[in-house]
């Protein structure tokens, strides 16, 4: 039996019901003839009805060679949008970061106020030294500050200035966000012009100078260079630590996921 009933019924009842040979009439050549050529056309229409079927249940093969890794599903392959881990882990245009262990830091003043990490500390110890010999007086201004601190900072003072969030984070980061939190970020000024401190003019001073042309060299870096990806406002007194494997993760780490 055909699998295909509609190939079937195209056989005329005669050729598929036909007599006994014994009963069967001659046949002149010319009605043979007629008959297997209408017999011909029959299944080749129907030959026809089967690749038809075929082509349409297969895809294209223009579509396989342009995308041979093209699922054959009619689902669609629309990319699913990604939340980068960066962006999900800022606020304001500030990264998160957490607050250094308190038996990590040491001071860099007399009177113990202003400290960083060990390993930042060792550092900047080292470079105020060296811009001592060369004549330059960097002063500390602000190391490490805590989660409380940093909300003061912040909420308190955005609340006396009347400040909204946005225009607040471009010159203080939200608690949890400040680089501060990490030990091996400071601020620092120009013990020869303190007008100076913690204002863009500080780019003028002896002691900025020095640091563009020296700190490198002991592992600091600015922060907030004018024009920042960040969107933070320029702060040429704002210093970073990137001297060991802790730190530089620290600050890079997260940037990289962008």
């Amino acid at each position: 039996m055909t699998s295909n009933p509609r190939i079937a019924d195209d056989i005329p009842v005669a050729l598929r019901e036909a007599p006994p040979a014994a009963s069967k009439p001659k046949v002149k050549p010319i009605a043979l003839i007629s008959g297997l050529t209408a017999l011909g056309v029959v299944a080749l229409g129907a030959g026809v009805l089967v690749a038809l079927q075929l082509q349409r249940s297969q895809p294209s093969t223009a579509t396989a060679v342009a995308n041979p890794t093209a699922p054959t599903s009619q689902a669609t392959n629309s990319p699913t949008p990604k939340t980068s881990p960066a962006a999900a882990d800022t606020i304001l245009g500030h990264f998160r970061y957490k607050e250094a262990p308190l038996s990590e830091l040491a001071a860099i003043v007399s009177d113990g106020s202003i400290k960083l990490r060990k390993s930042a500390a060792q550092a900047y110890r080292e470079m105020e030294a060296a811009a001592q010999k060369d004549g330059v007086s960097l002063v500390p201004i602000s190391g490490f500050r805590s989660l409380t601190d940093q909300d003061y900072l912040f909420f308190g003072k955005k609340a006396e200035r009347g400040q909204v969030a946005t225009e607040r984070a471009k010159v203080s980061a939200p608690p949890g966000y400040s680089e501060h939190h990490t030990g091996y970020a400071l601020d620092l000024g120009d013990g020869s012009v303190p007008a100076a401190n913690l204002s863009p003019t500080f780019e003028n001073t002896p002691a900025y100078k020095w640091l563009q042309a020296n700190a490198a060299f002991y592992s600091f870096e600015m922060s907030f260079p004018k024009n920042n990806n960040q969107g933070v406002s320029y702060e040429p007194w704002h210093w970073r630590y990137v001297g060991d494997r802790d730190s530089l993760e620290t600050f890079y780490k997260a940037r990289q996921a962008k």
